[in-house]
């Protein structure tokens, strides 16, 4: 059989499968970002979705009328929208790390415009951002994430979202995991920015004459930059870890939804 004769002949199995897609790509940081033409984005999910179409087997669905259908739809955009959500929000903490270290280093008010989101980022932050996303595609992670898409519907097949008390316990442990990243990627910064402060203060005392606040800015911006680029091999090796741990997040909330 022809793969356009199958993909009609069950063209609401499909459509369901669309539907997730797009979810993911609604929000995912790479093929979310509001630079990539529209049309761009529709015809990937379109390709991805013949392609999962045709590798996730025969789904054990029965779809009984338009109102049925419309739920279904509902709940696909739903998982689409969580694996996309939560693989931004591990993201974000790299943006949360680079608005730790610009306060810290004296760049706290000067940032940049990301096209992604629309708004003003902190500099060390879209470094770090930017950064990660070509660690991302340089690593072939985002062949992995095409992966997971398709072993999501072993873990949720098509329609069998339960949503359940745990849910919410999950998002928090998410979140704090988020922060805790964050302060951990800017700790190094953080530690030479404190012993700077100590040495300036010391300065302060021996040395009456000098003025503290003039010294101390360029010093601290100094350090903070030599820290960032000396610790950058520590970053990458931290980079994998957040994408592991991101897989494993994705795949745990999935597995709680399948519970009644």
């Amino acid at each position: 059989m022809d793969i356009f004769d199958y993909i009609f002949s069950k063209y609401q199995i499909f459509l369901l499968v669309f539907i997730r897609m797009t979810g993911i790509f609604i929000i995912t940081p790479i093929f979310s970002r509001t630079n990539i033409p529209t049309i761009l984005k529709v015809s990937l999910s379109l390709i991805i979705s013949i392609i999962t179409f045709t590798t996730i087997g025969e789904q054990d669905l029965i779809i009984e009328g338009n109102i049925h259908l419309m739920i279904l739809i509902f709940k696909e955009l739903t998982i689409g929208l969580i694996i996309g959500f939560i693989s931004y929000l591990f993201f974000v903490s790299l943006i949360i790390a680079g608005q730790i270290i610009d306060t810290q280093i004296g760049f706290g008010m000067a940032n940049v415009f990301d096209p992604q989101h629309n708004t003003q980022v902190p500099i060390t932050g879209n470094f770090y951002y930017i950064l990660a996303l070509l660690i991302f595609l340089t690593i072939d992670a985002h062949h992995w994430f095409l992966q997971a898409i398709v072993k999501s519907y072993s873990v949720l097949p098509i329609g069998n979202i339960n949503l359940n008390d745990g849910i919410l316990n999950q998002i928090i442990v998410i979140f704090s995991e988020i922060f805790n990243i964050g302060f951990k990627i800017s700790s190094p910064v953080l530690a030479t920015i404190f012993l700077s402060n100590v040495l300036l203060g010391i300065l302060a005392r021996t040395v009456p004459q000098m003025n503290v606040f003039v010294v101390g800015m360029p010093l601290k911006i100094v350090v903070g930059l030599l820290t960032i680029f000396i610790t950058l091999p520590i970053y990458l090796i931290a980079l994998q870890h957040i994408f592991n741990n991101m897989s494993g997040e994705i795949f745990n909330f999935l597995q709680l939804l399948t519970k009644g």
